[in-house]
């Protein structure tokens, strides 16, 4: 199918990018970039997975095999101006998010704020290290801009989720918004404390999947191990050590974090 083919099927099924995203496993940012005509030469894979969905269904047989969020809950809707009390759980948004205190650090996902504890140590240690490695690779590919928290990023494009990964890299064009990013990174990288690590490891995991993240590393500076997930190809996890040289997918391994240097530095720390 040519794109235009497969936007015109998308109509004729009534399907959302989210429906499609669910029932192809395409991750939603790789569908919206596809169908948008952002992405030029898709993956194969990719291509035959959207192909599947969209030319071996039909409208009346879609509920059949939709198992993801209800469609209505995408739809738009008018806010009443009658309204005053608090937005119940699952109902805040960008505005709700930048009316809080400069000094309360939160995310805001699905339209739900989860509060950030303040990080230790030895986060911000293992995050400093991790940027002055990736540093000399990113300058390599002008096209490409490296970050680390605090920093927003608008995850989805929408107006319910605002999320700050630990280390951020974007190759998209800059467009202009100094204040954050809009849409998913490239590269994400979350530093596991107590007080996160469920949110982490599920939580944002399948959020960064579906947003079209392409790559994330899980880093655990208690175990000494991390995880790294080839979200682009929705492939298994691999499991590094702190003792192992990990290499940067997305830069078809040209770049490579050198983890027993992160061990070495955090000798230091007694806890570690």
């Amino acid at each position: 199918m040519t794109v235009q083919e497969m936007q015109e099927r998308k109509r004729e099924l009534g399907y959302t990018n989210e429906m499609l995203s669910h029932l192809s496993s395409v991750p939603l940012g790789t569908v919206q970039k596809l169908l948008a005509g952002i992405t030029k030469a898709p993956r194969r894979k990719t291509v035959e997975a959207l192909e599947r969905v969209l030319g071996g269904k039909t409208e009346e047989t879609a509920s059949a095999y939709y198992t993801g969020p209800d469609p209505a809950a995408f739809a738009l809707r008018e806010d009443s101006p009658a309204y005053t009390a608090a937005p119940a759980p699952g109902s805040y948004t960008l505005k709700d998010y930048y009316a809080l205190p400069d000094e309360r650090r939160v995310e805001l996902i699905d339209g739900v704020f989860y509060d950030m504890a303040a990080p230790t140590q030895i986060h911000q240690a293992v995050l400093g290290l991790l940027h002055l490695q990736l540093a000399p690779c990113v300058e390599k590919h002008p096209e490409c801009r490296l970050f680390f928290a605090p920093l927003d990023v608008r995850l989805d494009n929408d107006e319910r989720t605002m999320v700050q990964p630990d280390l951020i890299i974007t190759c998209q064009k800059f467009d202009g918004d100094i204040r954050r990013i809009n849409g998913a990174p490239d590269f994400v990288i979350e530093i596991l404390s107590p007080s996160n690590r469920s949110h982490d490891m599920f939580r944002k995991l399948s959020k960064y999947k579906y947003a079209g993240v392409r790559e994330y590393w899980i880093v655990d500076p208690e175990k000494k191990e991390l995880l790294v997930y080839d979200l682009e190809h929705d492939a298994f996890p691999e499991r590094y050590t702190f003792s192992d040289q990990v290499p940067v997918l997305i830069s078809d391994e040209e770049c490579r974090v050198d983890f027993d240097k992160i061990r070495q530095a955090l000798s230091r720390y007694e806890e570690i």
